[in-house]
């Protein structure tokens, strides 16, 4: 239990100055003084006097202030004769403000006090060796400092003998079987549990060696146990961070902290100044004449760890918001406000529990406030450590369902909302933890006072929050239908395009999302306020008056907007799709309330409102036929032209990279024309809209190729003019260049 009660001392070092500097200002042989509400319990206050009379220690009682064994108050002294005796009136209760406010005060005047006493007892430390070694001259043990550093030693070699004995088998299940946050936890609890057994076994020995050769209680045995205590908490400081940042391992790092290797030399520097400051203190109160000397050390080392405190959390300013900021890809503004905010509220509790620990060492119940601001700091700490752990073992659990199957967009919004809702409690849980500590002190709240008023404000916390976590659920939701971002870059022809038009209605969820979000925005704000208690009634009134005054003073948006619904309605298109609005064409990268955005082929990029298209076209809905001619010579084999083209489709269907893009194969359809120059024959195919452009190349290439290999001849290019009858030399025979026809066309339609 001693361990214990140590252990939580010095987790709550943060505010520093606690229990152990409430205590300073009264002397050994001072009484000490318990002040009581009126309202306890006879048993709880039986208690309270045997736990502080146990030292022998005398123990004096007051009553709001009062001391117990005061006479009454005076009697009100008797109404005049003929006039009716009326009680005096009770003094009205004061309200939980003006509660606050005295506290407020007063605490600021204990601070001040307290900061004075400290700073002129500071010169007394110096007394404090002397103390010691007059006490240390008292001991009624024999060698007391050869058996002091035998029993250290002897617990210190036994721990390190039974770490290096059992560091294989540990060091065999230390090793993370996989990359996810499970088997990391797994493994860095083996070291934790390596390390707590460790310490364990090395605090037992020191108890045992010192029961064997400091059996009486003495200054001796009294170090003893204060350094076996604090090597034991400043050990598992050490521990802790081990288990959390693994330095030297970060394949079993469970905290995502960067430069976490840095932050584990910080908080081993903290874990050796916190067990000497409290081990100095304590051990100082014992041989100290007077309070002097043990408040003047209490204020220097209660300086040095706050000021060590802020320090690093500046340093660690941007680490803690980047650690903030890793359990969500994109995070709101919300959460980057919070993540930029939270080095600083981290400084400013910092300095806030400092004063606390200042304050409380001239305030009757000092401890009190003491204990309130260690409890505070061990919320404070472990609140942001669950929420990571918690967030961090949901995603793995996600992760790992979604290797073995991929999660329907139901499933992954739901995980979204889990582990939204999952952190939020481990917050919730602290924000309510540090008002019910709060509470009694600085408002004179009681118990059921304070359950009272916690669920009046319970009912419209539980309400924010589901508002909060079906947002959550709704962003999750639309983001797993909305389309992959589509390249913004140039486009390269000789890529082949992605097939991945988006469905229906994951074309039609983002324009929902802004509608959806900001209707349950607005309604939980309204319900909130109605639970608040205030009228609606007429913000329903004053919304919708505002409402019909835009939509009258805007017709153009509203035409806008309905005309796109019904675009939508009746799926004209979709992102990703080639479409010609008759003046604008291109292809769709984004659609929103009331417009769309088209990309051209150069890459321009037209914002089209919906009220202004007239009639639209889409050229890539479902197939797309194509059609094009190629010239042949009149001397060329149209059969063996045809066979040569049927054996190039082929090939194209057998193809791995473009035969899943057809529909109907590549064919001849047989002679389009004839002209004086060639042969027109017509081929055509059927394919997936968004790849005909670039089977119609592919199909161009092969046929040309295929053609030349089979000695089919293509158009020529010449033309002979022959010299006719009776004419001159100068009708010689010539051939003249014209321009050539192509022998590929594109076919008429």
């Amino acid at each position: 239990m001693a361990a214990a009660r140590w252990l939580l001392l010095a987790t709550m070092a943060l505010a520093f100055a606690g229990p152990a500097a409430a205590q300073t200002n009264a002397a050994p042989g001072e009484p000490l003084l318990l002040t009581l509400r009126g309202d306890e319990t006879p048993e709880t206050v039986r208690k309270l006097v045997d736990a502080l009379s146990a030292g022998g220690r005398r123990v004096e009682v007051r009553i709001g202030g009062v001391p117990a064994d005061s006479p009454a108050p005076a009697a009100a002294p008797a109404a005049p004769a003929g006039k009716a005796a009326t009680a005096p009136k009770p003094p009205a209760a004061p309200s939980a403000v003006e509660t606050a406010d005295t506290q407020a005060e007063a605490l600021v005047d204990y601070f001040v006090s307290g900061l004075d006493y400290g700073r002129a007892a500071i010169p007394s430390v110096r007394f404090l060796p002397d103390d010691w070694l007059r006490s240390w001259s008292l001991n009624q043990n024999a060698s007391p400092t050869t058996r002091l550093f035998a029993s250290l030693a002897l617990a210190l070699g036994i721990a390190l003998l039974f770490r290096f004995a059992t560091a294989r088998w540990f060091a065999a299940r230390m090793r993370p079987r996989a990359e996810y946050f499970t088997a990391r936890l797994i493994a860095s609890g083996f070291g934790l549990l390596q390390d707590l057994l460790t310490i364990a076994l090395g605090l037992v020995v020191a108890r045992l060696a010192g029961s064997y050769w400091l059996p009486s209680d003495d200054l001796a045995a009294h170090a003893l146990h204060g350094i076996t205590n604090g090597t034991a908490v400043g050990a598992t400081y050490v521990a802790t961070g081990r288990f959390l940042l693994a330095p030297g391992q970060p394949e079993r790092r469970l905290m995502p902290l960067p430069r976490a290797e840095r932050h584990f030399r910080l908080l081993c520097t903290y874990a050796v100044l916190v067990p000497v400051f409290i081990v100095a203190a304590l051990l100082a109160h014992r041989v100290s004449g007077g309070p002097e000397p043990v408040a003047g050390l209490v204020t220097l080392s209660g300086f040095v760890l706050a000021a060590y405190k802020i320090w690093w959390f500046v340093d660690a300013r941007y680490d803690l918001t980047a650690l903030v900021l890793s359990g969500s890809a994109e995070p709101g503004p919300g959460r980057r406000f919070l993540a930029q905010a939270m080095p600083w509220i981290y400084v400013a509790i910092a300095v806030v529990l400092w004063m606390v620990g200042r304050a409380a060492a001239m305030m009757p119940n000092g401890g009190r406030w003491s204990e309130a601001a260690e409890l505070t700091q061990i919320i404070v700490v472990l609140a942001p450590i669950l929420s990571v752990g918690v967030n961090s073992l949901l995603t793995c659990r996600q992760a790992r369902r979604a290797a073995i199957a991929k999660p329907t967009p139901l499933a992954q919004a739901l995980g979204h909302a889990v582990r939204a809702a999952a952190g939020g409690v481990m917050w919730a849980g602290g924000f309510y933890l540090v008002a019910r500590i709060w509470a009694g002190l600085l408002f004179g709240m009681s118990s059921g006072q304070f359950g009272q008023i916690s669920r009046q404000i319970a009912s419209i916390a539980v309400l924010a929050f589901a508002g909060w976590v079906v947002m959550v659920f709704l962003r999750g939701f639309f983001d797993a239908y909305a389309p992959r971002p589509r390249s913004t870059g140039p486009v390269d022809e000789d890529v082949m395009p992605e097939d991945n038009i988006p469905s229906r209605l994951a074309t039609v969820m983002p324009v929902l999302r802004g509608v959806v979000l900001t209707a349950v925005i607005g309604l939980t704000i309204l319900v909130l306020l109605s639970r608040l208690g205030v009228d609606i009634g007429p913000l329903l009134a004053g919304f919708g008056i505002l409402g019909l005054a835009i939509s009258f003073g805007s017709q153009a948006l509203v035409r806008d907007i309905v005309s796109g619904f019904f675009f939508m309605l009746e799926d004209a298109f979709r992102v990703g799709e080639y479409v010609d609005t008759g003046r604008l064409k291109g292809t769709v990268e984004k659609i929103s309330l009331r417009s769309m955005q088209l990309r051209h082929q150069s890459g321009q990029i037209h914002t089209v409102p919906f009220g202004q298209v007239q009639s639209l076209t889409n050229a890539s809905r479902d197939w797309a036929t194509v059609k094009f001619n190629v010239r042949l010579d009149h001397s060329a084999d149209i059969e063996k032209a045809r066979k040569t083209i049927k054996k190039v489709g082929l090939a194209l269907l057998e193809d791995p990279e473009f035969g899943p893009h057809f529909i109907a194969q590549l064919k001849m359809q047989g002679v389009a024309d004839i002209t004086d120059a060639a042969i027109v024959i017509r081929l055509k195919f059927t394919s997936k809209p968004t790849q005909a452009s670039m089977l119609q190349r592919e199909a161009l290439k092969r046929v040309y190729r295929g053609l030349i290999e089979a000695e089919v001849p293509f158009a020529s290019t010449a033309v002979t003019v022959r010299e006719g009858g009776g004419k001159g030399a100068a009708g010689a025979a010539a051939i003249t260049a014209v321009a050539p026809p192509s022998p590929l066309a594109p076919a008429a339609e």
